[in-house]
């Protein structure tokens, strides 16, 4: 064979089966399937495990979905895990999805998670049907997707990996064995002929692992997305997005799928829509969830936005607040309530201790505007609220108009570590003053509530809203030391703070 043979040549020769062994020496990267010292199949036997004897159907194969001509869908869903990554609530489950190619040359995509082996192992037994598995590809290393990896190439020895290089690396980390033994590695570009259909690999890198990529079919224009344009949920008997209502059913799970697993990796995401720009796309394929076939620009246009960190609805707040004895919840539903009066019909509140983080980083990539109220908590941000925000900053969560709200009952200070935090993350903007609240709300701090909502309402729409005129205490009196505000036309004779003590010497008038 030609020294200078292209690799993507290569491939497709290797694919027909025309190149000898002594030429995939010379291929350096994409190094041959046998080892020193016998035949291709010698070795393979060698190293396959006893074929699986136990029962015939461990769990009934006959749950393999045609996704078109050629291609079959092998995989499973999860009703019964409640964490997915241990980390986010999944209450509808979730789905593994694996593909089985049934060209000329067969072509397994992915595996799924250990939990669900036994079912996928049954489904890729029927789908072949006794053939041979001919290729294996890898697109990402999570072992939600490649725990199966080993006993594939124990099942079917014949069957060549191809996965990235940083692939093969983690495969070595995880099973302890040399892709160079067992297929090739592959790179941007390259291309695999399997009969009727060529297959071109795609370098996904931290979309969201270093090592994914994708696979795109141009001979039906499917593209095998990995993690990307998947979404959290079992499937529930529809196998495609558009035989369900996704916008209503699905797109919450979809939204908080990707931006708490992908979201911080937005400008890698971009890199791969401009390469998906490239090449016309009929069907995609992702790792979880329903596969698309049909209205592609709904999906595409959710992800430019969230990878770019563009909020999603342009008019909606979410006011989260972080309170123990509820003055801090009240001064949020007055903002909320001010903001309805407002004409603002798109706002969501939430109690940052009762809702799961993940849920609040995606109405974060939703909302154009967050209101964040908390109380001062042993001189700092109320845990759950720090928590929050410093998931915000690292999930590169950016480009939003934000405001806050802090509480104390003697030295308020949750205001200024919370805009210590926001003024850390790129292109936020705070809109009005921040409101202190002293325990609970007085005319004065309902007062700049109101000038604050107000505030957001002309962020939102572009017109000042004239303020509500509301009736002011006579004369009011601040505590030098704890901030407690007395209202009244004077202080009683005697009159000590209610707070800290001290006498009235140490009130100031303010008003």
């Amino acid at each position: 064979m030609n020294e200078e043979l292209s690799r993507r040549t290569f491939l497709k020769a290797a694919a027909v089966g025309t190149v000898t062994l002594a030429a995939m020496s010379q291929m350096g990267g994409l190094a041959a399937v046998a080892e020193a010292g016998g035949t291709e199949g010698e070795n393979a036997a060698k190293t396959a495990a006893a074929a699986f004897d136990g029962k015939a159907k461990f769990a009934g194969a006959h749950n393999i979905r045609k996704v078109s001509e050629d291609l079959v869908y092998l995989g499973v869903s999860d009703r019964r895990l409640e964490l997915f990554e241990n980390v986010y609530p999944i209450p509808r489950g979730v789905s593994y999805n694996s593909y089985l190619l049934l060209d000329e040359q067969t072509v397994l995509f992915d595996t799924v998670d250990r939990s669900v082996n036994g079912q996928f192992f049954e489904n890729l037994a029927f789908a072949l049907n006794g053939r041979k598995l001919n290729y294996f590809v890898v697109h990402h290393m999570e072992p939600d997707h490649c725990s199966a990896i080993s006993e594939v190439l124990q099942r079917y020895p014949e069957a060549k990996i191809l996965c990235s290089e940083p692939a093969a690396k983690m495969i070595n980390q995880f099973f302890n064995f040399d892709v160079t033994t067992r297929g090739y590695t592959v790179t941007e570009g390259m291309e695999l002929a399997t009969g009727k259909h060529k297959l071109m690999f795609l370098m996904a890198p931290m979309v969201h692992w270093p090592e994914v990529m994708m696979t795109y079919d141009a001979t039906d224009g499917i593209l095998f997305s990995a993690d990307a344009f998947g979404t959290f949920g079992a499937l529930n008997g529809n196998l495609f997005a558009d035989e369900v209502n996704f916008e209503t059913e699905w797109l919450p799970d979809a939204r908080r799928y990707y931006t708490n697993i992908v979201g911080k990796y937005g400008p890698q995401v971009q890199a791969v829509l401009a390469k998906a720009a490239t090449v016309e796309i009929k069907t995609i394929c992702p790792l979880h969830g329903p596969i698309w076939r049909d209205n592609l620009a709904f999906i595409l246009d959710k992800y430019d936005k969230w990878s770019s960190y563009t909020p999603e609805d342009p008019g909606a707040v979410m006011v989260v607040y972080g309170s123990v004895y509820g003055g801090t919840e009240n001064a949020a539903n007055i903002i909320a309530g001010k903001l309805s009066e407002g004409g603002v019909r798109n706002v969501a509140v939430y109690d940052v201790s009762k809702t799961h983080v993940s849920e609040l980083i995606a109405e974060a990539f939703r909302c154009s505007h967050i209101v964040f109220a908390s109380i001062t908590y042993n001189m700092g941000i109320f845990t759950p609220m720090k928590n929050l925000l410093m998931d915000l900053q690292a999930h590169n969560v950016q480009n939003r108009s934000y405001a806050l709200v802090e509480n104390g009952s003697w030295s308020p200070a949750s205001g200024k570590l919370m805009k210590e935090i926001l003024s850390q993350m790129a292109d936020m903007r705070q809109i009005g003053d921040t409101v202190t609240v002293v325990s609970t709300t007085n005319s004065e701090s309902y007062d700049q509530l109101c000038i604050l909502a107000n505030a957001l309402i002309e962020s939102l729409s572009g017109t000042p809203v004239p303020l509500e005129e509301t009736p002011v205490a006579v004369e009011q009196w601040r505590c030098k030391v704890c901030g407690y505000v007395y209202e009244g036309d004077a202080l009683p004779e005697g009159y000590t703070c209610p707070i800290c003590g001290v006498g009235a010497d140490m009130f100031e008038k303010i008003s």
